[in-house]
């Protein structure tokens, strides 16, 4: 008996296609799937797998829990009771590996809001990218007082 596919599966190959991509916002046939999978993830469903996506090819998602796996800029911390709490402006993050090394991580919420940060591997072969992570790393950076603020 063959076990029934959810009305929401979304293909893992067009998502991992579109996830690798300079911005997936751009590409009018990325914006369906990738919305769908940022809904499903913050519904508590898997990430999609694609089964053809070739030797070091991959995409996996992990939730942003650990302070030091949020990027500083979207790093928030307040204190409570002499204690620190830390918060992440995004909720998860979705990493995206390409011939086996590191291509692109994009950064997710779920109120639908998504920044990616390339790897300069990916930069490089890409050429033009969403520059929206960089520019919100450099503002950040800016602020941060002379000699305090770590490196990405």
């Amino acid at each position: 008996m063959l076990a029934a596919t959810s009305a929401h599966a979304v293909d893992g190959c067009t998502v991992l296609l579109c996830l690798a991509a300079a911005s997936w916002r751009s590409i009018e046939q990325c914006v369906p799937p990738v919305r769908q999978v940022l809904r499903d993830l913050a519904l508590g469903r898997p990430f999609p797998t694609c089964a053809m996506a070739g030797a070091g090819n991959t995409a996996s998602h992990a939730w942003t829990a650990a302070p030091d796996f949020c990027p500083p800029q979207y790093t928030h911390i307040t204190f409570s009771f002499d204690r620190e709490i830390y918060s992440c402006d995004y909720d998860g993050a979705i990493s995206v590996t390409v011939n086996g090394v590191p291509f692109a991580r994009t950064w997710w919420s779920m109120s639908g809001d998504s920044v990616t940060d390339f790897s300069p591997s990916a930069k490089t072969q890409l050429g033009t990218w969403d520059k929206r992570f960089d520019d919100e790393f450099a503002a950040w950076l800016a602020a941060q007082p002379a000699g305090t603020a770590p490196q990405n």
